[in-house]
């Protein structure tokens, strides 16, 4: 029987408990033999699990982005993926995974849009708490985060949210509130602030949303973690709430002994870092390092079947006129496969959700795989959209050496050849600078380019003459804004002439070696280079011509890691490059033209109308070939439904400035966010907040109410109201249609503006050709009611309410009236169409 962790704490010493509460390492905390406490592990992240220092290098499963996941709207979906994750922790030695990421796309220029799960906070709820029940039910622990108000990544460590009341609790918190419910074991404390009105601090210094809400009013009984180096001071922070800060060896509580100070002055009071490691040792009983390593093997899925099964479930398809999709079997003799994400597809978001897998499915490959033997597919890109040259090939680069140096220039060694893109970590405080040399051997004919990517104050010379000096000191902005992996730098042009042999280029970087703060101190320079290649116009006109000669083209647009990466946001949702140009010529010259959009977060799509056929494919992961080529050739079927609103011109966007003013950042917005937002302003979006087509047909037939309506309690109603659905599929094949329940709310008479439609209840519904099935749909009484800030808690309104049930937020086949006054509400059923 395990002693009781309070007796388990007071064994310790006040230096023993302190050292406890910040990381041994980046990823691994403290163990403690006196209290039985053994090492735990924790890793990103939200799109595979990374594993530690030690074993980030392996192999990883890049898993679909969490934004693939959630647009399946399928909870047994997403607790699969879930288990998959737990699996995947184990076999890394991991005990917690950082996510879920719970906050919502309030904008979709939002950076880390790829890695929430929508815009809506009970779709991300219901999705958030199906992957912690699933992780934590194999025994390894979660994180949602970013607790709470993070969805800009402008000024992401300084911004405080301005969030009035009602809004957190009707927007914002919702998703927290259902991971605590499942369970969560550990919630992180975000970079940013909130101004909630009442209390303005940094996240993890905040007193009333830490320990007033989370702790006290919601129970929660885990451990509050601070996002990696997000935590500023000692003892506010600690009586704040928090109770574990990283990363370590180093952090405000252990540097100086600040911590230690605070308590031995009695700003800490001793009873408080109790109750943290208290917490600490829970973690440990739950994840199996408590006395002994009982932590449990997980029996995870293939990955390469698993992977690709979820990453099929996640696609939209935005549009299919004449049926073009499926690809038919018979009748295709050749395929033309054309575009930059085609050819270099992006699976997995930039920043802290990046993995390293050991290999990558191209659609290429994926597609020739699935396609019959005799079929002809021809691989055009159509042009390169970066803004910055790929990095040199390895096999150019024939000599690279980087010799560290003191403050008086005298030599430290050198450091192991880790080639082009040269991320090297530097422990010895007394080497201040690098001196990187490298040497590129030219042998093709024609124009290259050569560019030098670096950090901090530098000189950068190619063949003797200066391109670059200066630059700012190097900090741990680098990290946190996705810096360190585009670093800006000079180009020029080399010219390599025909006949003479081989040219070498001498690239000599003289470079501060970088502090970065709680990430560490090291060197960052990448060299890149692009060999002789055709124009842009050049690329087009070659794809346009592989369109004209195929019976089909598959046009695969998108974006990349310059465009979508935590540290960042997007100042526009236009597809980078001439990829729109590349479309509407290729759509010109074959009038069977299929578009992938390989993106995490919305863009613009001004030919959606115009082509044949639309499938928004996501971040795939490293199966993204294979699940792409399984959904476009119909051996499975896209069962996505858009999990945020497709806008159609920037101008319609209800917030695209995610800047913060004066260094605040003001929800003025309210509740009114995404889908609610285009109902409130009579926007026409692109395509609407639930939407998704498939390969067979459907039809709700007929809706109702389930039985009486709950008695109120509180303020609310005391239980769910249940609404039956009857779906039919009218089509020519099996498939899944998802049944979205919208709650359209009485006008309150104390005067509460409310949205016109809430999501309230959804179901994925699996059914036969030419067969019904009926579904269940529980409203939970939140659904009815509003935050009334006078009274600080929940009360619902009374009047007639309607059950909006269909197939997208603007596509409501029936509406259910419901009046909360009445212990049995009617049960009429009103049918109705809208666009």
């Amino acid at each position: 029987m395990t002693p009781d962790l309070h007796t388990r704490v007071a064994r310790l010493s006040t230096e023993a408990k302190v050292r406890l509460l910040t990381g041994r390492t980046g990823w691994v905390l403290h163990g403690s033999p006196e209290a039985g406490l053994l090492p735990v592990t924790v890793s990103d992240g939200p799109a595979g699990v990374r594993g530690t220092e030690a074993t980030q290098q392996d192999h990883s499963a890049s898993t679909p982005s969490p934004t693939a996941v959630a647009a399946a709207w399928d909870t047994a979906l997403m607790e699969r993926a879930g288990r998959f994750f737990a699996a995947e922790a184990r076999r890394k030695d991991v005990d917690v995974v950082l996510a879920p990421v719970l906050n919502l796309h309030r904008s979709p220029a939002g950076g880390r849009h790829f890695e929430c799960l929508s815009e809506d906070p009970f779709l991300t709820g219901e999705l958030g708490a199906a992957f912690v029940r699933a992780v934590q039910g194999e025994g390894v622990g979660t994180c949602p985060k970013h607790f709470i108000g993070n969805e800009t990544e402008h000024e992401r460590t300084s911004y405080r949210s301005a969030i009035d009341e009602r809004t957190l609790r009707e927007v914002y918190l919702p998703p927290f509130e259902a991971a605590l419910d499942a369970g969560a074991w550990t919630v992180m404390a975000a970079y940013n602030g909130v101004d909630d009105g009442t209390e303005s601090n940094s996240m993890t210094d905040h007193h009333r949303l830490l320990t007033g809400l989370l702790k006290e009013e919601l129970g929660f009984d885990g451990v509050v973690v601070s996002d990696w180096t997000a935590t500023r001071t000692a003892g506010p922070s600690a009586n704040a709430g928090l109770d574990l800060v990283m990363p370590g060896p180093r952090g405000p509580w252990a540097e100086g002994d600040a911590l230690l100070e605070a308590v031995r002055s009695g700003e800490v009071p001793e009873p408080v870092v109790d109750d943290k490691v208290v917490r600490l040792l829970r973690l440990a009983a739950r994840v199996g390092k408590l006395d002994r390593d009982t932590a449990r093997t997980v029996q995870g899925e293939d990955e390469r079947v698993v992977l690709r099964e979820i990453g099929s479930r996640g696609h939209v398809l935005l549009r299919n006129e004449g049926g073009l999709l499926p690809l038919a079997a018979d009748g295709v003799r050749r395929v033309a496969l054309i575009g930059p994400n085609a050819v270099d597809a992006y699976t997995q978001g930039g920043g802290s959700a990046h993995v390293n897998s050991a290999y990558l499915v191209t659609p290429a490959e994926g597609l020739r795989e699935a396609l019959p033997d005799g079929v002809e597919l021809t691989v055009t890109r159509g042009g390169d959209p970066r803004r910055l040259l790929p990095v040199a090939s390895r096999d150019l680069v024939t000599r690279w050496e980087t010799v560290l140096h003191d403050p008086d220039g005298a030599s430290l060694g050198t450091l192991p050849d880790e080639g082009p893109s040269f991320h090297a970590d530097v422990p010895d405080p007394a080497a201040v600078r690098a001196v990187v040399t490298a040497e590129l051997t030219l042998t093709e004919p024609g124009t290259h380019q050569v560019e030098v990517g670096v950090v901090g104050r530098h000189v950068v010379r190619v063949d003797g003459v200066v391109l670059s000096q200066g630059g700012r000191t190097a900090s741990a902005a680098e990290i946190l804004e996705s810096r360190h992996s585009h670093p800006d730098g000079p180009r020029v042009a080399v010219e390599v002439a025909g006949g003479e042999g081989p040219r070498a280029v001498l690239v000599e970087v003289d470079v501060e070696v970088g502090d970065f703060g709680g990430f560490g101190r090291g060197v960052v320079v990448q060299l890149r280079h692009l060999p002789p290649v055709p124009s842009t116009e050049e690329e087009i006109e070659e794809a346009v011509r592989a369109a004209a000669g195929a019976d089909v083209a598959v046009v695969v647009v998108g974006t990349n890691d310059e465009v979508e990466s935590e540290g960042y946001d997007r100042p526009t949702l236009d597809l980078p490059g001439r990829q729109d140009e590349l479309v509407r010529r290729v759509a010109a010259a074959n009038p069977r033209t299929v578009v992938v959009v390989n993106a995490g977060a919305p863009v613009l799509l001004p030919w959606l109308d115009e082509v044949p056929a639309v499938l928004w494919s996501w971040f795939g992961g490293h199966e993204f070939g294979h699940a792409l080529a399984d959904t476009l050739t119909g051996r499975s079927e896209p069962t996505g439904r858009l999990p945020w609103t497709l806008p159609r011109d920037h101008a319609d966007v209800p917030i695209m400035d995610t800047r913060p003013t004066d260094g605040v950042l003001a929800y003025d917005e309210g509740v009114f966010v995404g889908h609610r937002a285009y109902d409130r302003g009579g926007r026409d979006p692109h395509r609407p907040f639930g939407f998704g087509l498939g390969y067979t047909d459907w039809e709700i037939t007929g809706a109702s109410l389930g039985g009486d309506l709950p008695e109120q309690d509180g303020g609310l109603l005391a239980g769910p109201v249940r609404a039956t659905a009857t779906v039919a599929n009218t089509g020519p094949r099996p498939g899944r249609h998802v049944v979205q329940v919208y709650v359209e709310p009485p006008a309150d008479s104390a005067g509460t503006t409310r949205p016109v439609r809430a999501l309230a209840a959804f179901a994925s519904v699996h059914a036969a050709p030419g067969t019904e099935s009926t579904v269940h749909l529980d409203i939970p009484p939140r659904a009815f009611a509003v935050w009334d800030p006078a009274t600080h808690s929940w009360r619902t309104p009374e009047g007639v309410y309607h059950l909006a049930v269909g197939a997208s937020s603007r596509a409501i086949a029936h509406r259910i009236p419901l009046d909360v006054r009445q212990s049995i509400p009617p049960q009429q059923d009103f049918p109705e169409e809208t666009a």
